[in-house]
């Protein structure tokens, strides 16, 4: 359903999906092309430390996907550019 009828945004390290809603829900695709499963929990571990921080601002539904050039940023990058993507699309306030 996100990804379907959601609207996207896009930044250098990942993309963002989302349609409004009450409650708040993420989802994070990593693609194979990205590493072996050690490399692709850290990326979405890392991720989930970001979404988290906005977890009581905002309440929409979140689909993260990451592109395969992911293994070249770090957690600094992607809280970087998800804030971004947040203040860009309206969803929170700077």
């Amino acid at each position: 359903l996100v990804f379907k009828k959601g609207k996207r945004c896009y930044a250098r390290s990942l993309l963002l999906v989302y349609i409004k809603a009450r409650d708040f829900k993420v989802g994070y695709s990593v693609s194979k092309k990205n590493g072996k499963a050690v490399v692709r929990n850290k990326i979405k571990r890392q991720l989930r430390a970001c979404m988290r921080k906005y977890s009581g601002k905002v309440g929409n539904y979140y689909m993260v996907i990451v592109p395969k050039t992911a293994e070249v940023y770090d957690f600094h990058a992607f809280e970087r550019d998800v804030e971004f993507l947040l203040v860009k699309e309206g969803l929170i306030n700077d």
